[in-house]
């Protein structure tokens, strides 16, 4: 069972709307209740200021299911500031920001959290949806670093069962980006048959995301024979929701994570189950659409600088944050691009106060 909040106008007040999947294709939704966060319960998250309010241009297309962009992102207090700053990148850079639905997938549903993104953007089409851990909590492996072991970075895998069946592609995007063009160019891409599009890296090393234990296994690595496997970030992907579905590829991701339990062959959270499933199969997408590893490797998230090239998205995958550099007054270059986008509102007085 899964279930979901669609928003509605008054700041503490929620729809509780649960949806009962009857297959993988047909869900149903009833209203359960309303909840009101009482007046004097204090809130733990942190406060915003109010975006802008983005409205469409003439020339887009009415915001209808044939000229909407839904673009999906996880939800978790703990990456709250990352979500904001990127949902105010997406909306002032697209013509056409009313067309945009945001689906957030969280592992709770937290009111203050809703309320707070409401506060600051009193416009956006959003939906969220609860996410069940322990749909994934007994496949995950631990990995080098603790945040990838969170079941919240698997829920990708199940967007296809999550989201409701008249979302047909989505955009997934993680909550450490910020986007410095038109999505619509990114959403308009053609899959040309393949169930996801993103930019490949065939001049990584791919052999690095998996063990000896794997390459020295025959048939393990036959996985990868017919195809030309290059690497490619997770953190950024346009889903065909519908062939996702149809494909059972969901159970594919989820049976290499039983071997991963079985027999160690990675070490990297979601990521190499992606890659044994679709690496050699996708729709390559140039690679202005993300300028990934800004945050350093995943042990020490030492600074990186841009790699040449046009960029549409930029992308601080690692260990490092732009929003914890950046309070630590320890903020690498790249993190002063990051910061135009940050609505977080400090308690704490600014050097030029």
């Amino acid at each position: 069972m899964a279930s979901s909040y669609r928003y509605r106008h008054g700041l503490l007040s929620f729809v509780l709307l649960v949806a009962v999947a009857d297959n993988a294709t047909s869900t149903s939704s009833i209203r359960v209740d309303v909840i009101r966060r009482p007046s004097s319960m204090a809130s733990s998250v942190p406060a915003f200021r109010e975006a802008p309010a983005f409205r469409n241009g003439n020339e887009c297309p009415s915001p209808s299911e044939a000229g909407r962009v839904d673009i999906a992102m996880t939800l978790d207090a703990n990456y709250l500031r990352g979500t904001m700053a990127a949902v105010l990148s997406i909306l002032q850079h697209t013509s056409c920001p009313e067309s945009v639905t945001f689906h957030f997938l969280a592992a709770q549903f937290e009111p203050d959290v809703l309320a707070s993104i409401r506060a600051a953007f009193p416009y956006l089409d959003f939906r969220v949806y609860r996410f069940d851990s322990s749909r994934v909590r007994g496949r995950i492996s631990r990995s080098i670093r603790h945040a990838l072991d969170q079941p919240l970075n698997y829920a990708r895998i199940y967007l296809a069962e999550i989201l409701p069946p008249e979302v047909r592609r989505v955009i997934y995007l993680d909550s450490d980006i910020v986007v410095v063009d038109d999505i619509r160019h990114l959403w308009e891409v053609e899959l040309e048959g393949h169930v996801v599009a993103a930019p490949e890296y065939c001049h990584a090393n791919f052999t690095k995301y998996f063990t000896d234990a794997f390459w020295s296994d025959a048939t393990l690595s036959s996985t990868f024979d017919g195809r030309q496997p290059c690497y490619f970030n997770t953190g950024v992907m346009v889903m065909d929701v519908e062939m996702w579905r149809s494909g059972g590829y969901t159970k594919m991701v989820e049976d290499w994570m039983g071997v991963q339990k079985q027999k160690r062959i990675y070490h990297l959270g979601s990521l190499p189950p992606f890659l044994l499933v679709l690496a050699g199969n996708i729709k390559a997408v140039d690679h202005r659409w993300n300028q990934h590893g800004l945050g350093g490797d995943n042990i020490e998230g030492k600074c990186r600088s841009l790699h040449p090239g046009t960029i549409s998205l930029l992308h601080w995958s690692g260990k490092g944050k732009p929003w914890l550099r950046l309070d630590s007054r320890k903020p690498c270059a790249v993190d002063y691009l990051w910061a135009p986008y940050d609505l977080y509102k400090s308690s704490s007085p600014s050097l030029e106060e």
